[in-house]
């Protein structure tokens, strides 16, 4: 029962302040696709986010069951982060002991990244808790060899992929303790494995073709890895440099002591960063967030080294690591933006618009197809109560994407109307000013600035013809 402590204690933590911080642009990119009817989120794999279209489908189905609130959006995140920490445990005790079990989850559960992705609508923590499981299932088949556990491993692994395609590179890992596991046992166990993959390749490789088409829509704003990046992660994945060093400290002293028997959690941190990164140098691939399912296993080696002391001192190192945490966890309970300063407040800015409008007000986004997604994040908090997007002419869902469609020609599109509410990125001080194109000479021509309201992250205008 070495499970129920980290379990408990992550959730406790996990869904203290959930629905606080106002959903950011990636969720909102989730809410946008899981609101969507099955049709059409077919026709969003097929133009931009293939590889995330697995996910949107589960939060499809759960939205229809729990609704749409930002608890709702984040619970299913929680409860994966909270199974993590059980499994976490489980796998410390069979891989080291039962001590260092506990202390593994429990040292998971105090991590600012494991909140931080445990009330994210994204699907970093079911790819985390699926990494765990796979992980466990393999040292269970590879110990107690039948073709019933190896199913196992291979339905968990298959999740794994279609949860999150980069988490497959925990494969690697899986194939070097498979290979040296051969020496002590028998010697068909890698010839399972490969079978054990086959549903995985014949399910992912369609999705990973498509989602390779896609990459340049999708990670068009990464960057290509540098060496420095590497330093950065663990401050990334903990979301907390102190902590994420505290951690790194830890994981080192464990493995060091485990010896060969670190070999599984150590590669299963080590290879996927390092292939990961290797792919960063060449495409643009390295995003921190993507190893998040690493970190379990770099709290398993930590476990590993507090083990060898009493469990006093041991629990107090993991307060230690809690409490240095302390300022990152009430930081991302305000906001989930990275970093911090970048934070846009939709919710603010849905309240101004919502208290001062009129019958026959619309609205107006600009810019329109960005990476804000401003119009989603206004529609994601007025609802019915948002004024008519006068611009507009097809929507996400209509066109099989993440931004919509806007008219050709604004200034027609804009006859008629006397109140238009402006939204615009950034802080400005002349909104209108901010406006390219023939939508802002449109505007500019008939309308002028009748008050404004900077919000962090981007203002709101009314403007009168």
């Amino acid at each position: 029962m070495v499970w129920i402590g980290p379990t408990l204690a992550t959730l406790a933590v996990v869904l203290s302040g959930i629905g606080h911080a106002q959903p950011w642009r990636d969720e909102l990119a989730t809410w946008s696709a899981a609101s969507r009817s099955l049709g059409d989120l077919v026709r969003l794999a097929g133009t931009i986010d293939a590889a995330t279209s697995p996910y949107y489908l589960f939060m499809h189905a759960w939205l229809a069951v729990f609704g749409d609130s930002v608890t709702a959006l984040r619970l299913p995140a929680a409860l994966a982060m909270a199974a993590t920490a059980g499994l976490t445990a489980v796998l410390g005790q069979r891989l080291v002991g039962a001590r260092a079990g506990l202390l593994a989850g429990l040292l998971f559960a105090v991590l600012p990244g494991t909140s931080r992705y445990g009330q994210e609508a994204r699907p970093y923590a079911l790819a985390t808790l699926l990494a765990v499981l796979a992980t466990l299932l393999l040292v269970e088949a590879m110990a107690r060899p039948g073709w019933t556990r190896w199913a196992g491993y291979a339905a968990a692994v298959a999740a794994l992929g279609l949860t999150h395609l980069v988490a497959l590179t925990l494969l690697a890992a899986h194939a070097v303790a498979v290979l040296a596991n051969r020496r002590t046992g028998p010697g068909s166990r890698p010839l399972r494995w490969l079978l054990a993959l086959v549903p995985t390749a014949l399910l992912l490789t369609p999705l990973l073709l498509l989602a390779r088409e896609q990459r340049s829509r999708q990670l068009g704003w990464v960057e290509t890895a540098r060496p420095d990046d590497l330093a950065a992660l663990a401050g990334g994945v903990a979301q907390s440099g102190v902590v994420g060093g505290l951690l790194v400290g830890l994981a080192a002293l464990g493995a060091a002591r485990l010896g060969r028997h670190a070999l599984l959690p150590g590669l299963a941190v080590l290879l996927p960063v390092l292939l990961l990164f290797a792919a960063g140098l060449v495409v643009p691939l390295w995003v921190p967030r993507y190893l998040v399912f690493v970190v379990p296993f770099a709290c398993l080696l930590a476990g590993a080294v507090l083990a060898t002391v009493p469990l006093p001192p041991a629990l107090a190192v993991v307060a230690l690591a809690g409490l240095l945490g302390l300022p990152d966890q009430a930081s991302l309970r305000r906001t989930h933006e990275w970093p911090r300063s970048a934070t846009v407040d939709y919710r603010g800015a849905a309240r101004i618009v919502a208290a001062g409008q009129r019958p026959g007000d619309v609205i107006v986004y600009s810019p329109r197809e960005s990476w804000f997604f401003l119009d989603l994040g206004l529609a994601y908090h007025l609802g019915d109560r948002q004024p008519r997007d006068v611009l507009l002419t097809e929507d996400q869902a209509r066109r099989g994407d993440l931004w919509a469609a806007e008219c050709a020609r604004p200034a027609e599109c804009l006859a008629g109307t006397d109140r238009v509410w402006l939204v615009v990125t950034g802080r400005r001080e002349d909104p209108l000013a901010a406006v390219a194109g023939a939508k802002g000479d449109a505007l500019r021509a008939d309308f002028t600035v009748d008050q404004v309201w900077p919000r962090p992250g981007l203002t709101v205008a009314l403007l009168t013809r």
